[in-house]
């Protein structure tokens, strides 16, 4: 089985040069464990767990169902309840894991203490400066996420088709090109473009390993790329979330001058993991990206990750090298 040879793939001993994101109330040890018995790298979500001891648990629940290499992604945020960071760090080194993507503030304290016990650090960010940050707080690679992705796009605007190679070119670590990819043009379009692997996480959201009720998948086959609005842009602490009723009044909000205490009890999380539970999209705000008008299937990982290398292939040597001519 043919596959390409990257930095990511050497420095991270994994088969394809394909990352699943770490998304908050999905990447959990089911779908993990499918993305990493499929040859990509899984990586669960931390604080999807609500304690320490519960991704501890997490952590060996994935270890059993596939002994493959699969990361746990850190998020750290400023909450209204202090997070035990630390203690989830711990968590992660005594469960013998061996990568951890972090993401959001400066993750210097985390990456001292996980790179001292062998643990590789990937640290995901939206612009090229956090990125030459990263790299020179020691990181072993980075996750840079263009404006198309789900989740936080940060406030700069970029779009991956500059970003990724404006990254590219001042980075000497292994770069992950992260926000609106979903398939084999993805893939070879980022390579392309400097980057050593892909993150997706709208498109793992959509397999059927996934933890989440069928009716969310199918609403993101039925979605097509102008199906996202992007809330909270009044508080530079923006998201791009699925279009929906609550996102639609988040906005209106906005537009009036609501406070952030207005908006929160309809942009809590607990809303939109009861979206995942119940199916029902219009309960409450839930994370997708730009690159749900790529997606109109719904398969297994590893028909995903499969499906993906094999047209990846295909593109370089018949249809590119078939565009050139002496």
């Amino acid at each position: 089985m043919s596959t390409f040879k990257t930095r990511f793939t050497e420095t991270f001993g994994i088969q394809h040069p394909i990352m699943q994101g770490g998304m908050q109330w999905a990447a959990k040890a089911e779908l993990v464990a499918a993305v990493a018995n499929a040859g990509a790298l899984g990586t669960l979500s931390a604080l999807t767990q609500p304690t320490p001891e519960d991704l501890a648990r997490e952590i060996q629940r994935c270890q059993g169902l596939t002994d493959r290499p699969f990361a746990v992604n850190l998020t750290l945020l400023p909450t209204l309840k202090p997070v035990p960071y630390s203690e989830y760090c711990a968590a992660i080194i005594e469960g013998g894991v061996g990568i951890v993507e972090t993401a959001g503030s400066n993750p210097q304290e985390h990456i001292d203490v996980l790179r001292a016990h062998g643990v590789r650090v990937i640290h995901k960010c939206t612009s090229v400066r956090h990125a030459l940050k990263a790299q020179a707080l020691g990181v072993d690679a980075v996750s840079i996420d263009g404006f198309e992705c789900a989740g936080h796009p940060g406030e700069d605007d970029v779009p991956g088709l500059v970003l990724i190679p404006a990254a590219a070119q001042r980075l000497s670590v292994p770069l992950i090109a992260s926000g609106g990819f979903a398939d084999a043009r993805g893939l070879v379009a980022a390579l392309a473009l400097g980057a050593d692997a892909i993150s997706m996480g709208t498109r793992f959201l959509c397999t059927r390993e996934a933890p989440v009720h069928d009716h969310v998948k199918a609403t993101l086959v039925a979605n097509d790329e102008r199906s996202t609005d992007l809330i909270l842009r009044s508080l530079r602490n923006t998201a791009r979330v699925a279009r929906n009723v609550i996102s639609q009044e988040v906005r209106a909000m906005e537009a009036r001058g609501a406070k952030f205490e207005e908006l929160a009890h309809l942009v809590s999380g607990q809303r939109g993991r009861q979206v995942y539970a119940t199916g029902d999209a219009d309960f409450g705000v839930w994370s997708a990206g730009l690159v749900q008008g790529l997606i109109d299937d719904i398969p297994t990982c590893q028909a995903l990750v499969q499906r993906i290398v094999d047209q990846a292939r295909l593109l370089i040597t018949q249809r590119l090298q078939g565009l050139l001519v002496e």
